[in-house]
């Protein structure tokens, strides 16, 4: 099924070898360059009508904004159990504030597609930011909270969604309790009318970790309040850090083994990256600002820089480095093998599934794989 091209193979010899059509292979694994095979690439090869089915019978969820291309939306579609639609708001005032862009096209085709479409709720501040002083207000006010909760019923009700995710970061140590009690207020009001609420939690491996975006989590806590936990397991490697992957196995591992030492393990989502990124070397801290690249794009860079692909034992990743104008870079991203491997610790564990940050970028390979 994932085929690691060697120095010397061709579309053409791989197809005669596997009896899978070339056209095939070009699709499903979105090849822009049908010449230029990339020595130590991860074909995903699958015959007519086949499917990895590596999610069967768990959740397979997706964020997305309401910006997404389409086509880009309908491609996961085959594989989505769920469609989170990133994201609504609120104001200090405890009123819901809508995205800018019109969301009731992506319910409408999530629905038809026999897929369930989420509501994702974020403290965000007028310039886009989490803002943890928006928190503090929301719980530790009731009033505030019952004004919020009461709209999101509303929205949920009129617009079609099945379920609300909560995605709330940098809270603050002292609103760790009240976080957790807002959360199971709002599973209260939403179960009552026979919807689901998640909570989205940054990686933790201890709950006496330190640092801005887990002290204010108590995932005990938190999984007593809501119906799922969703694991944000993925920037290890981000914009501003050294390079390494962005969700390597061996840390996602150590996540989830903390996670199921305080929640029930069938009520826990995993985090997946459906992105990379392309560091300029040297890395210099607080200078260094890698760019942001799609698993698909991060396979064209190494076709047009004539790289080679390396696959890490350890993090369970590929990487490669080219140079380009001078300048020596690195990538990581994901692949057919690294999604494999996440899914098999799903399984391993015994979670209820992924949900993929997020569908903004196509990844045919990956839906054929776990759909």
């Amino acid at each position: 099924m994932i085929y690691v091209v060697k120095s010397g193979d061709t579309l053409e010899g791989i197809s005669n070898q596997t009896q899978i059509p070339v056209q095939k292979i070009i699709a499903d694994n979105q090849l822009k360059y049908r010449d230029r095979l990339v020595p130590g690439q991860a074909l995903l090869l699958l015959k007519e009508g086949e499917s990895g089915r590596l999610g069967e019978g768990l959740i397979i969820g997706g964020y997305a904004y309401p910006f997404v291309e389409p086509p880009v939306l309908e491609e996961a579609l085959i594989a989505l159990s769920e469609m989170l639609m990133f994201s609504y708001g609120f104001t200090f005032q405890g009123d819901l504030v809508s995205p800018a862009q019109d969301d009731q096209w992506m319910i409408d085709r999530t629905r038809s597609a026999g897929a369930s479409p989420w509501m994702a709720l974020t403290p965000f501040s007028s310039e886009g930011a989490f803002n943890n002083q928006l928190i503090k207000v929301l719980v530790e006010n009731q009033e505030l909270q019952d004004k919020l909760i009461g709209q999101i019923l509303t929205t949920v009700q009129e617009k079609g969604y099945e379920g609300v995710d909560i995605d709330f970061e940098y809270i603050l140590p002292e609103n760790r309790e009240q976080y957790a009690q807002f959360a199971g207020r709002v599973r209260e009001k939403m179960n009552e009318y026979g919807y689901k609420v998640t909570v989205a939690v940054a990686p933790k491996i201890s709950d006496r970790q330190r640092g801005i975006l887990v002290e204010g989590v108590d995932y005990a806590l938190l999984g007593q309040n809501a119906n799922a936990i969703f694991l944000m397991t993925y920037e290890w490697g981000y914009t501003y850090g050294p390079p390494m992957a962005v969700a390597p196995l061996d840390k996602v591992r150590e996540v989830v083994e903390y996670a199921v030492t305080q929640i029930q393990p069938e009520q826990l989502i995993l985090g997946i990256p459906n992105y990379g990124y392309d560091w300029t070397l040297p890395y210099e801290r607080g200078i260094t600002r890698a760019r942001s690249i799609g698993n698909v794009e991060a396979v064209e860079i190494a076709s047009e820089n004539g790289a080679s692909i390396e696959y890490a034992r350890i993090s369970q990743s590929p990487w490669f480095t080219y140079r380009n104008n001078g300048m020596e870079h690195v990538v990581w991203f994901e692949d057919v093998r690294s999604i494999t491997a996440k899914w098999e610790l799903i399984r391993e564990f015994g979670l209820s599934g992924a949900r993929y940050w997020n569908l903004m970028r196509p990844f045919r390979a990956n839906w054929l794989l776990v759909g």
